[in-house]
């Protein structure tokens, strides 16, 4: 695992694969399984994994999460940064923090906390659980009042921030008063996109944003890759003939679940065995599965990529 610190240039310089965490019928971490879909990611030219709401890190058991953090340190290579997530509820937070402490992962992210929260006192959890932990956290802003622009623009001005997932969701993501707010008050640079591939071409051109994250290029990694690297040599044309390519795995997990879609979609693909959700994610159905299965492997397989 790289240990050095997250930059612009590193968001810069790779997508930031969110992958799912591949577990045993009885829920034991397979660490066989993470390894193989680490290396096809790898393989793609990805260099980042962040571990989040695909790998279910809300409802990871607090007595595995040491274990977790250790397996992802040595699956990853040398070249790979691997940025592990922290809360929501601020208990399991500070408690995550103090293991993090002792680990050489350069940051964590904050998972997003929308009930029994206020933007002031989100910020102030936030501040304590950096303190604790010696490192600056990545936030992941997901709706809208979750935290103020001026509480993230202070957070940044202090330090505590190593990065920006944007990950609210816009009928038009052109049209985001929010997000023009935000890079008004913090340098664009240590923002991503964080919605996958379908708004990353309307992010970075418009608003200036520095990378993106996606679900699906655990799947195709190199094609997502290659969509970054178009985006930053303005070749937009080729960056929306890439966009489509994702656009019906994606509406698969828009409409059915995003978290439960990719996670079946790693597998039906025959990416790496990706094993049950922790509860309290459920099975998909069979016929949602076939879907899935055709359109992963369509994906994993690049048809009619006219890039």
């Amino acid at each position: 695992m790289r240990t050095a610190p997250v930059t612009s240039e590193l968001l810069a310089s790779s997508v930031l694969a969110v992958p799912p965490l591949a577990r045993h019928a009885d829920l034991t971490l397979n660490e066989k399984e993470n390894r193989r879909l680490i290396r096809h990611i790898e393989q793609g030219g990805v260099r980042i994994l962040l571990y989040g709401g695909n790998a279910n890190f809300y409802h990871i058991d607090p007595e595995e999460y040491r274990d977790v953090l250790a397996h992802l340190a040595e699956a990853a290579s040398e070249e790979t940064t691997v940025i592990p997530s922290i809360g929501p509820a601020y208990g399991t937070m500070m408690m995550q923090a103090r293991i993090l402490r002792d680990t050489a992962y350069p940051t964590a992210m904050a998972l997003p906390c929308t009930f029994a929260s206020t933007s002031a006192g989100m910020a102030d959890g936030l501040r304590r659980a950096a303190d604790v932990a010696g490192k600056p956290l990545v936030l992941y802003i997901k709706s809208e009042g979750m935290l103020d622009v001026a509480d993230i623009a202070r957070l940044d001005a202090e330090g505590i921030v190593a990065a920006i997932k944007y990950a609210v969701v816009r009928e038009n993501p052109l049209e985001d008063a929010l997000l023009r707010s935000l890079v008004e008050a913090v340098p664009a640079a240590r923002i991503v996109s964080g919605i996958g591939e379908q708004p990353a071409i309307a992010h970075l051109r418009r608003f200036g944003l520095v990378g993106f994250t996606s679900g699906c290029v655990c799947i195709a990694p190199a094609l997502s890759q290659s969509m970054l690297h178009a985006l930053k040599a303005g070749d937009y044309g080729r960056a929306e003939a890439i966009r489509r390519v994702f656009e019906p795995l994606e509406t698969l997990r828009n409409e059915i679940n995003p978290i439960r879609v990719l996670h079946e979609a790693v597998r039906l693909a025959g990416v790496a065995d990706t094993g049950p959700m922790l509860p309290f994610l459920s099975p998909l159905e069979a016929g949602q599965q076939a879907r899935i299965q055709a359109t992963a492997q369509h994906l994993l397989t690049g048809q009619d990529v006219t890039v």
